[in-house]
């Protein structure tokens, strides 16, 4: 059976703007989720520094680098949560929608299985 697959939330508008199906607080997992993503040395540190042309922002230390990178992605997180805020709002409910501080956004790709209200449960049973 074909599993439902997505695309993460950019900024692209080309060949059309990301168009948000599934938005996830991550209020209370955000620095594990920096910790994930501070294991992933050669992407964090190395590749994506270098293609956006701030390497030379890059600190040496292990607990630099993960300061470095906690204040580098709460802004992508918080833009995720801001810009998505009526999708949190549905998902959520209102007050709970509303205070969400730093967020993921998902938009189902036609290439996996179609994400319906049965599968939305199922893999995101926390949604009021």
């Amino acid at each position: 059976r074909m599993p439902v697959i997505a695309y993460t939330w950019d900024h692209f508008q080309k060949p059309y703007p990301f168009q948000a199906d599934v938005v996830v607080s991550i209020d209370d997992v955000i620095e594990q989720k920096i910790d994930a993503l501070h294991q992933h040395t050669s992407q964090m540190y190395e590749w994506l520094p270098y293609n956006g042309g701030y390497l030379d922002q890059v600190p040496e230390g292990e607990a630099e680098r993960r300061a470095w990178l906690r204040t580098f992605r709460d802004g992508r997180f918080r833009r995720a949560a801001d810009q998505h805020r009526e999708k949190l709002v549905e998902l959520y409910g209102a007050e709970r929608g509303a205070a969400v501080q730093y967020a993921e956004a998902f938009e189902a790709c036609e290439y996996g299985a179609p994400l319906t209200e049965e599968n939305l449960q199922t893999l995101f049973p926390f949604f009021d």
